[in-house]
């Protein structure tokens, strides 16, 4: 029986290592440092060291005699937790610091798809505020700011007036260098896939709900809810994505000397022109990760595993037919001041949900046999059913059973799908 860690503390981090634990392979998951969920899971056990700690993250993986690391966020990829790994002698899936650089650095994404012919939107690097407002005094509105690095997903700015634009290029460009990007007009959508040096091995499509509020509006989020699967990513777009963008991606990849083991994440827009690249990540998107694990049958190790040895892919995967939805409750204040601290009321119980029921943990805290709130997105309410209409019926049941003050969540979540609130 196998051993697997998985770095991360949030609801990609807690759905990924439930599926890993299903595996009828694996023994035990280890999450570092994992949260309240993955600690009443059957068959996982949280382990208290940050997965930043290369250092700790071997020590620990040498000690329990793991078969392989999966690495969950971006921030240990970017700093090379990975590399580190791999130079241990660990199977790891997730990519080395070099790669992740895709996801780390805007600017470094987007000569990358110049590079190899990857569309995307037309864009301008600035490290300085006199070049930056000059670009952008020649550019229409809307337009895109983003920041350079890292920032949790909360470094991009859709700026509707010139004003607003002007404010986030300055608080932006406090952090670093920043990015304009030409505004794409269209329907989002998220193709992820298990990249293995040059074979690509696609998941089933998904949609994302970055803003805030119903109907789209509002500032971006990580995410307020995504299901799967989702019109605009039928067979024909999602065969077309493949050929377009996951293929010259990964073989770009090969082509730089960049070997590539993990998830690749292409943020899509479906332009009238076609899908065009909005970002690429080096991970399970969250909240995509939750209905995606709820949909997959095939075994998560196994196919995982493969792909960190760079063995043969299997051809595809097998996926639930029905719909999965996840609703995501957040804290008041969420992006940008959330408040955090309060005791979450109604949260039942792993084994008193149905099997087609999940509620995954994003950012809580367990004191005195309490719940309470610790971070911006809390829990991941995620449900299969066998329509949109099915799942949303179920999901948000689910989700007004569970309160704190001043919660929230878009109570429209797969409304392209499904035209009108739920």
């Amino acid at each position: 029986m196998a051993a697997v860690m998985v770095l991360g503390n949030g609801g990609r981090e807690h759905a990924i290592a439930w599926k890993l634990a299903r595996s009828a392979a694996v023994d035990r998951v280890y999450c570092i440092p994992g949260n309240p969920g993955t600690a009443r899971e059957p068959g996982c056990e949280n382990l208290p060291l940050s997965p930043l700690d290369a250092a700790g993250v071997v020590t620990a993986a040498h000690t329990l005699g793991v078969d392989l690391v999966v690495i969950g966020p971006e921030a240990p990829l970017v700093s090379g937790v990975s590399n580190a790994l791999r130079l241990a002698g660990f199977p790891v899936f997730g990519p080395d610091a070099a790669a992740a650089r895709l996801e780390g650095s805007k600017a470094f994404a987007k000569s990358f798809m110049e590079r190899h012919g990857i569309p995307t939107a037309a864009y301008g690097r600035f490290t300085e505020a006199g070049p930056a407002e000059r670009y952008l005094s020649s550019q229409p509105i809307p337009v895109v700011i983003k920041a350079d690095g890292l920032a949790s997903g909360k470094g991009v700015v859709v700026a509707q007036t010139r004003r607003e634009a002007l404010e986030a290029l300055h608080r932006f460009l406090e952090w670093g260098p920043i990015v304009i990007e030409e505004f794409l007009e269209g329907e989002e959508a998220s193709h992820i896939a298990i990249v293995s040096d040059g074979q690509v091995l696609s998941l089933a499509g998904s949609q994302d709900h970055k803003r805030l509020e119903d109907g789209d509006r509002g500032p971006n989020t990580g995410g307020m809810g995504a299901y799967s699967p989702t019109p605009v990513l039928d067979a024909a777009m999602s065969e077309r994505v493949g050929r377009e963008i996951m293929l010259p991606a990964t073989r770009g990849l090969m082509a730089d000397g960049l070997s590539y083991r993990g998830f690749l994440y292409a943020g899509l827009m479906i332009t009238e022109q076609g899908p065009r690249v909005l970002e690429f990540n080096c991970r399970l998107g969250d909240p995509e990760t939750q209905p995606l694990m709820m949909r997959l049958r095939s075994d998560l190790y196994a196919v995982l595993l493969q792909a960190a040895r760079g063995d043969a892919l299997p051809p595809s995967l097998d996926w639930d037919t029905r719909t999965a939805l996840c609703v995501v409750l957040a804290t008041p204040g969420y992006p940008d001041h959330p408040l955090i601290g309060a005791r979450i009321q109604g949260v039942p119980r792993p084994e008193e949900l149905p099997e087609h029921q999940k509620i995954f943990h994003a950012a809580t805290r367990a004191s005195g046999g309490h719940l309470y709130t610790a971070g911006g997105r809390v829990l991941g309410i995620t449900v299969l059913g066998s329509s949109v209409s099915a799942a949303q019926s179920e999901a948000y049941a689910l989700a007004r059973r569970i309160s704190w003050p001043g919660l929230h969540f878009r109570r429209d979540i797969g409304w392209r799908a499904r035209p009108g609130r739920c």
